[in-house]
């Protein structure tokens, strides 16, 4: 790889995971992933984090090619989590000069992850310090919980150049050539989407602070830890992670949510679909086939949700239990959302499903809580369509 340009000074030495099949170990990345590490090149130079151990020798190789024959003098700690640091001791070995620059609790938490003499090597930095590497100017603001508490950002006040750690980051290889900046609107919004609520969605609160933090920055460049550098059109993203970060619906639209064993509440959930008609947008997912991310991603992209399941073993089937846990766990909130529940004999998934829905944050449940026992009938038909029509009403 030739040296990446981000600016004339600061150069991207990241590197593309492609052989990876899942992120932390549970979502899927078909495209693969990207590892990004940055590199400041002035009177001090600084490295902007390191990279996953998977790639360790290939990172390598791009700092060698930038610094050519010099040496860095800090390495910005931004995030302790693998994918990031990883690295750490290699570069710290290899440059025993070089400074460690993080806050309070990175430095409580990095003996977790290394066996390492710090003494003498560390810069510790809080909210507001400044780092002047000549030119350059790094200020750093905290960013706990987003998504990790020692997490921090930084902003490159010469270049207006923000740092943004996991913020605006997304799944999918970058495959460089020569310049980093090359995401499209279309092609980054999904799969930031994915990762975003996947990963930070959560922490709605503190992306909240860190949007306000960021708001006092004159930003021109946004550098994340995955995904592409964003060079243009920079309120669209800061706009997306506002939506995503408050919880409001991005898009007006009705996600159905099914599992069905033997079809019959499949049925019923296309039943629905057919019933609302093309006047909405219907997005519908097989719980049991398709990948739980994006089932995910979709119940926070829409602003109405309808959630279709059997009874089993007297309880919700797993798949839609597990689908419900996950959005719990993610803070799903404001948002209405109907039931279906199928059961031969004793119906219990819908009370269920209510149940959980009720442990969530600002939901409004649609009635009538549909019920299908076996296969659709003239009954479950008429509650069908009144649902449908609750659905839709304004």
């Amino acid at each position: 790889m030739n040296k990446v340009k981000v600016t004339d000074e600061i150069f991207y030495i990241g590197a593309d995971d492609e052989t990876i099949d899942l992120f932390e170990s549970q979502y899927k990345v078909p495209e693969g992933v990207s590892y990004n590490s940055y590199i400041i090149m002035d009177e001090k130079i600084a490295v902007m984090d390191t990279i996953d151990k998977r790639k360790t020798k290939e990172w390598l190789e791009n700092l060698k090619m930038v610094l050519e024959d010099r040496t860095p003098d800090y390495l910005i700690i931004s995030h302790l989590e693998p994918d990031h640091a990883a690295s750490i001791q290699v570069l710290a070995e290899k440059y025993p000069d070089m400074q460690l620059v993080g806050n309070a609790k990175t430095f409580q938490m990095i003996c977790n992850f290394f066996d390492m003499n710090l003494e003498g090597r560390t810069l510790t930095v809080k909210e507001g310090d400044v780092l002047s590497l000549g030119k350059h100017e790094l200020s750093f603001y905290m960013a706990p919980m987003v998504h990790w508490p020692e997490v921090m950002v930084e902003y490159e006040k010469t270049e207006k150049i923000l740092f943004s750690a996991d913020g605006f980051g997304k799944f999918g290889a970058l495959r460089i050539k020569e310049n980093p900046a090359e995401a499209k609107l279309e092609d980054w919004t999904c799969e930031a989407r994915r990762y975003y609520f996947n990963i930070v969605g959560k922490y709605g609160a503190p992306v909240q602070t860190l949007l306000k933090k960021a708001s006092g920055l004159d930003i021109q460049i946004i550098c994340p830890l995955h995904g592409p550098v964003l060079k243009e059109n920079l309120e669209y993203y800061i706009g997306k992670y506002n939506v995503w970060s408050s919880y409001e619906p991005e898009d007006k639209g009705i996600f159905i949510a099914y599992a069905s064993i033997y079809g019959n509440t499949k049925e019923a959930a296309l039943k629905l679909a057919e019933c609302i008609g093309k006047g909405e947008k219907v997005v519908l997912s097989d719980l049991s086939r398709e990948d739980m991310s994006e089932a995910i991603e979709n119940a926070f992209r829409y602003d109405r949700m309808v959630v279709a399941a059997p009874t089993y073993d007297g309880g919700i089937f797993p798949v839609m239990e597990d689908f419900l846990q996950h959005l719990k766990s993610k803070a799903y909130q404001k948002r209405k959302v109907g039931i279906i529940e199928n059961g031969s004999w004793a119906p219990m998934a819908g009370k269920l499903m209510s149940g959980l829905l009720k442990e969530m944050k600002d939901i409004e449940l649609m009635e009538p809580c549909v019920t299908v026992k076996s296969a659709l009938n003239s009954d479950s038909i008429r509650a069908i369509e009144d649902l449908a029509k609750a659905l839709t009403s304004r």
